[in-house]
């Protein structure tokens, strides 16, 4: 009986990999068993959790809901947006204010807006290449993703708008790029043009955002708000503008007009570039030319950031006018509106034998860690970007090409950082670099890709 009962036991498992259907939990085909779906997801190299990886079953309630949305909006690249506006806002002398803030809010509502225009336009081809995404497998219809693009576009503009009618103009911009890179360009050669140009405009959009912000404050602190002679009165040589209860940005140094961050623009838009090209080839792999293009432009970058550190940094005291220093001046500090008056000085920085450490309260971080920090922030973008592109070169398969993306994805980060240090901005960039570990986290669990 022993014999026997050892002998049943040993031919279980034979018995079970001969059972014609499911048995072991998996669907035989053509006598084999199916392999289970591997989509790859991600930029994180596949350490999305296991249910993320096949078919859900729709409607298993509130959680699977959310879930479903999570997935459609991929909140984990969400981390790779606000460093555009904070890093606009350094590329003009200022610091982060409510116009940051309103074009932060813009940014958000409009990528969203694309991530979910994105999955309705794709959805046919996601049907047989993702089925496990959110639409295709019928967690969320078609029409709901349609509609939230078009909510969270009007949002974007709308929070745009409250940030001055300049501001709109760039986000009208952004919105139009978007709209027709997930409509159309996608699949045309001029499909990552288009999503660097929606990258650069993101950044423009903090920058013009900020400007404006600052700019109408500003003159509105000039003129007053009440009645009487005091409205006009004009503001003493060396006086700081008060803001208002709004937190509206405080100059950090010399005003600069919105064009001057159309460098830092440039670069973002370089980087997303290459990232887009890489990212076309992440279903089907097999594209060696593109990630090692991609890797020498990322080092060129990060050469480019470092060399073109700003001469000037934000804090410096403006040189004095000619109409200030030249012999015979007219002017007379009690006639300020005299024709040969020179012009205000920047009241944001430290006037010329005036400032004391520790005592003005404009004055930006010391300009001796901004190199540290423009260092580390550009180091930690290589190592984000580079070794994920080197893996793909030297194997092209799908998974490793979506790794590829999804780390070109995160190196956003300490590029923001990078450039936002790089304008004298240290500060942003540590807030910028804050964001890193949260954007690791959740992309163990939502796919940025």
């Amino acid at each position: 009986m022993r014999r026997l009962l050892l002998s049943a036991l040993g031919a279980l498992p034979a018995a079970l990999r001969a059972a014609p259907a499911g048995l072991n939990g998996r669907a035989v085909r053509g006598g084999r068993p199916a392999a289970a779906p591997d989509d790859g997801l991600s930029g994180t190299g596949g350490t999305a959790p296991a249910p993320d990886r096949h078919r859900p079953s729709p409607g298993r309630g509130r959680g699977d809901t959310v879930r479903a949305w999570t997935e459609l909006f991929r909140v984990s690249a969400l981390f790779s947006v606000p460093g555009d506006a904070l890093a606009g806002a350094a590329a003009v002398g200022r610091s982060p204010g409510r116009g940051t803030a309103l074009a932060t809010g813009a940014s958000l509502c409009l990528y969203e807006a694309g991530m979910a225009l994105n999955d309705w336009a794709d959805r046919e081809e996601d049907a047989v290449d993702r089925p496990h995404r959110p639409i295709p497998s019928g967690r969320i219809s078609p029409s709901a993703a349609l509609g939230a693009a078009g909510a969270l576009t009007a949002a974007g503009l709308a929070l745009a708008a409250r940030a001055g009618r300049p501001a709109l103009a760039v986000a009208t911009g952004l919105a139009a790029t978007v709209w027709a890179y997930d409509l159309h360009l996608k699949h045309t050669k001029a499909g990552p043009a288009a999503m660097a140009a929606a990258r650069s405009l993101d950044l423009l959009l903090g920058a013009t955002a900020t400007a404006t912000a600052m700019s109408t404050a500003t003159a509105t602190s000039y003129a007053g708000t009440g009645p009487g002679p005091r409205a006009t009165r004009p503001m003493r040589l060396g006086a700081v503008p008060p803001t208002g209860p709004d937190n509206v940005a405080r100059a950090a140094g010399p005003a600069r007009s919105p064009l001057a961050a159309l460098p830092a623009a440039l670069v973002l838009g370089a980087h997303t570039y290459g990232v887009t090209a890489v990212s076309r080839h992440e279903a089907q792999g097999g594209s060696t030319a593109v990630p090692l293009a991609v890797l020498a432009t990322t080092t060129a970058l990060a050469a480019a950031v470092l060399a073109t550190h700003q001469r000037q940094r934000p804090g410096e005291p403006a040189r004095p006018g000619p109409a200030a220093t030249a012999p015979g001046s007219s002017y007379r500090p009690d006639h300020p509106h005299h024709p040969t008056a020179p012009a205000l000085p920047d009241l944001g920085a430290p006037q010329p034998g005036t400032y004391r450490p520790g005592h003005h309260p404009h004055r930006p971080t010391a300009p001796a860690l901004t190199p540290l920090l423009l260092t580390a922030f550009t180091g930690a973008y290589l190592r984000t970007a580079g070794p994920p592109l080197l893996h793909a070169a030297l194997n092209p398969s799908p998974p490793l090409t979506q790794r590829a993306v999804g780390g070109g994805i995160r190196a956003m980060i300490p590029l923001q950082a990078a450039l936002a240090a790089r304008a004298g901005a240290p500060g942003s960039g540590l807030a910028v670099m804050a964001l890193v570990p949260l954007a690791r986290s959740l992309a163990r669990k939502v796919s940025p890709t």
